[in-house]
């Protein structure tokens, strides 16, 4: 089998997966090689949400790392490269400072994020809250793609809070289903993400603890208020109720 078709093959996979995801939107920006063209407030995260990559690996194919800083045009490979075909020099950023192009913390402020990140390693998921107060109105399934996390039932604009410390790596509205989105970094396996909100309360590189305000509960897609909420171990969505707190 070819590169070009085993591309082409892939690319579909984890375009049928992903789940939530606007078909135009994955036209625009992907092309049959099984590659990415970053837009303006992407983040490395954000990207291996949408496609259920690893960021880790995601970095490692482009020869960059995680908390290099990607720019609108820049673009990225979505698939494992034979060891011939990783991106050339100039496809690296012109600098590795920041998460995405919208962030220009400086110097200082990176090195005590690094810091405060590195104190997330050991964040244990058996100790972590509940994102917010509510009914559970939907289950996690592996087998559904618009039930790879839960959702909350709740009242408009009530309190959502971080589940863990950690480092808030995305907030935006970029992804196609989430709404309001904001995605925290718990650890190098670990990350959670609060969907459907009517307002954002923390930016991209925010340091957080747990139980802290993030975000407001929104509606998007029903008439009744709610959070969607998702787990992600190594880049695959796992059932949040395995972690959370009985109550």
């Amino acid at each position: 089998m070819s590169f070009a078709f085993k591309s082409i093959v892939i690319l579909f996979l984890m375009v049928f997966i992903s789940g939530c995801i606007n078909p135009q939107a994955v036209n625009q920006y992907t092309d049959n090689r099984g590659s990415y063209l970053v837009k303006r407030s992407d983040t490395l995260y954000s990207i291996a949400w949408r496609y259920g990559l690893d960021y880790r690996e995601l970095a490692q194919w482009n020869q960059i790392a995680v908390d290099a800083t990607i720019y609108p045009g820049q673009r990225l490979i979505l698939i494992r490269p034979s060891s011939s075909e990783l991106p050339t020099q100039s496809n690296q950023p012109r600098e590795q400072s920041s998460q995405s192009f919208e962030d220009s913390a400086d110097t200082a402020g990176n090195s005590q994020q690094s810091a405060s990140v590195s104190a997330f390693q050991g964040n244990d998921p058996r100790s972590w809250l509940w994102p917010t107060e509510g009914r559970l109105i939907s289950t996690f399934s592996a087998k559904q793609l618009d039930r790879r996390g839960i959702d909350i039932g709740g009242k408009l604009g009530q309190p959502v809070v971080a589940v863990a410390d950690g480092k808030v790596v995305y907030s935006g509205n970029g992804l196609a289903g989430y709404g309001n989105l904001i995605i925290i970094k718990h650890s190098d396996t670990y990350l959670s993400a609060y969907a459907y909100g009517q307002q954002r309360l923390v930016e991209e590189g925010t340091t957080v603890e747990a139980g802290k305000v993030i975000a407001k509960m929104g509606n998007l897609k029903t008439s009744t208020a709610r959070l969607h909420f998702q787990i992600r171990k190594n880049g695959k969505p796992v059932d949040p109720l395995r972690f959370l707190p009985e109550r």
